[in-house]
């Protein structure tokens, strides 16, 4: 059970054991709505909202177009304005019947299932919410000029029970603009047609929605390369869809829903038309050499036979301009059919990066140099996502337990470049660093490398928004808070920054304490600005310990063998703005001792 009182139902918990999820995971939903929740509704311009129709099916919508949609009424109340296709979208049609009069709808008791997905796609956040209907209703939109036609807004009232922050793995970016909807019903038969399956064919995302029987629900997303989602046709004419899943984190609550209610209901919208393709079908969950059989190089997958189909053409109260693919998007994957008549199929990225030096600086800490076969630009603070798959991926494996995180992993890792951009490098611009922690398969791999055998590794993509801004005309303290390898973002802004007006507070462990000394070499000015909290002292042999210690203290670097208290923070506590790479609870605490203040927030969930 969950420490926050949620428990795992029987499907989540039969995934954990069928993937070997360890038992003492916590379930992280919690009851009501969370921060995330309060901070993304109001700001997200788009929502997929999904429910059961009077057969017990699962239907998806998504709705939206600009933010301010929904927002949070308070702490377990949402409410939704949001234009709709109310001829056609089977989610109106299940809560309000079809073609709705405009008539308020309170609910008694309970109220009727309704799960959600706020969901931002230019900055990849998004937050599940599950809660019941309290009320609702289709009503006509006003109208600014008399030609205009006829539009209708949902209203939506929702008890929210439920909510959970995602990560943005592989949320592919979109700029989202609202639209007219002028829906046009071509096709309502489960044997899809060309236009549907085309459609399908080049999406990358789906939004689905699941049930754990009548007792809750679940909306969430699925994403990657273009035609990710693959389309078979069997033997009655029928269709099936499959698509893998990938390695995520690990909590399997959609597929846990599908192990007791094998079900779902998915849309498909196309941001370049405003057409959508809704679906509801029965699920079967692919698992090991099932999964393997079906679509290579997987080991999870799920098979969707379709039952039920609408394709609506401009029903879409929004288009979207395609931004920037996720680095994590696995290279796409056929079908074992599929793979048969396009054996040459591949993709092969367009860049590359080959390790040129690495510097050990604790037992477990190293910085790599690598130099780019296509040089990038890129800005302090953002990240390099590099693939590891070629040299790491052996295929379907059923069991391994030596190492069982590694099951259905895309080896794609995501690391903090701690080098400056040109010109202020002391490197040539084609090159870059990177430093960074020994956990786990991924960089166990990289610390073992001998850089004379020059690793050649293929690169996803280069990305993220975290930036520390000092300007002239304010002289104000920058505090700047980091946990162990959180330093690196700071590492590559220090050449432009001022370091008498900046205030850093890092927590580490005594027997990472040659990473302070090495960062202090490198950039002495840095010195005088670090307030360094240290843990584990007794833990750690005293003879060399106390040696780095003297030699920070000598240096001006503020030394503390102690955590983080509130206290510590009262002397900027002026500062507006925070700038913080720390992990989950100690962000949370610091919410807690800073409230009122800016947070910049760089939580490492690539």
């Amino acid at each position: 059970m969950s420490l926050l009182g949620l428990p795992w139902h029987d499907g989540e918990e039969q995934m954990h054991y069928l993937l070997g999820v360890p038992r003492d995971l916590d379930n992280p939903t919690v009851p009501g709505l969370n921060y995330y929740a309060h901070t993304l509704l109001p700001q997200a311009p788009l929502i997929a909202i999904g429910t059961l129709d009077a057969e017990n099916r699962p239907w998806t919508t998504i709705l939206g177009g600009s933010p301010g949609l929904s927002q949070a009424l308070n702490q377990t109340i949402i409410g939704i304005k949001t234009p709709v296709d109310y001829e056609f979208d089977p989610v109106v049609e299940a809560i309000f019947g079809k073609k709705p009069d405009g008539s308020i709808v309170r609910e008694e008791g309970n109220g009727k299932m309704i799960s959600a997905l706020t969901i931002d796609l230019m900055k990849r956040k998004r937050v599940k919410l599950y809660g019941r209907l309290m009320a609702g209703g289709v009503t006509p939109a006003p109208k600014e000029e008399d030609d205009e036609p006829d539009q209708k807004l949902l209203q939506l009232v929702l008890r929210i029970d439920q909510s959970l922050g995602n990560c943005p793995k592989y949320l592919n970016s979109k700029h989202i603009r609202p639209a007219v909807p002028c829906p046009c019903l071509v096709d309502d038969s489960h044997l899809l047609g060309e236009e549907a399956i085309a459609l399908i064919s080049k999406a990358d995302l789906f939004f689905l929605s699941s049930s754990n029987a009548n007792e809750d629900m679940d909306t969430n997303h699925r994403g990657g390369s273009p035609g990710f989602t693959r389309v078979a046709k069997r033997g009655d004419g029928g269709f099936d869809l499959i698509w893998a899943e990938y390695s995520g984190n690990r909590l399997y609550q959609t597929l846990g829903n599908l192990q007791v209610t094998p079900k779902a209901g998915l849309v498909f919208p196309d941001f370049d038309t405003g057409d959508v393709l809704y679906l509801t079908g029965a699920t079967q969950i692919l698992i090991g050499s099932a999964a393997n059989a079906v679509i290579p190089r997987s080991n999870l997958a799920v098979r969707l036979s379709v039952q039920a189909a609408r394709y609506v053409k401009q029903g879409l109260p929004f288009r979207g301009d395609a931004g920037e693919f996720s680095p994590y998007n696995p290279r796409l994957r056929l079908l074992a059919t599929e793979a048969l008549t396009n054996p040459q199929h591949d993709q092969k990225a367009s860049n590359s990066v080959t390790l040129l030096e690495q510097t050990t600086i604790t037992p477990t800490i190293s910085r790599f140099r690598f130099t780019m076969s296509n040089p990038a630009s890129w800005k302090a603070g953002q990240w390099i996502a590099l693939d590891f798959s070629d040299e790491l991926d052996e295929g379907y494996s059923h069991m391994r337990d030596e190492d069982p995180r590694s099951l259905n992993d895309d080896f794609v890792r995501t690391f903090t470049i701690s080098s400056p951009p040109a010109p202020r490098a002391k490197i040539s611009d084609d090159e870059f660093e990177i430093t960074i922690r020994r956990i786990g398969t991924v960089t166990a791999f990289l610390f073992k490398q001998n850089p004379l055998a020059r690793l050649e590794i293929p690169v996803r993509g280069v990305g993220g928004s975290f930036r520390i801004d000092q300007f002239a005309d304010d002289m104000s303290i920058t505090p700047f808070v980091a946990a162990g390898v959180g330093i690196t973002p700071l590492l590559a802004h220090l050449p432009h920054m001022d370091c008498s007006r900046l205030k850093c507070f890092w927590a580490i462990r005594a027997n990472d304490l040659n990473l302070i000394l090495d960062t202090v070499e490198n950039h002495p000015l840095i010195a005088t600005a670090l307030h360094v909290f240290i843990t584990g002292w007794d833990k750690t042999p005293a003879d060399s310990s106390q040696s780095v210690l003297d030699k920070l203290k000598q240096a001006g670097v503020t030394c503390e063998l102690r955590r983080f208290q509130k206290s510590d923070f009262d002397s900027t506590e002026a500062a507006k703005k925070w700038y913080i790479c720390v992990n989950r609870t100690l962000y949370q605490r610091l919410q807690e001792w800073l409230p009122g203040k800016e947070f910049v927030y760089d939580d490492f969930e690539y």
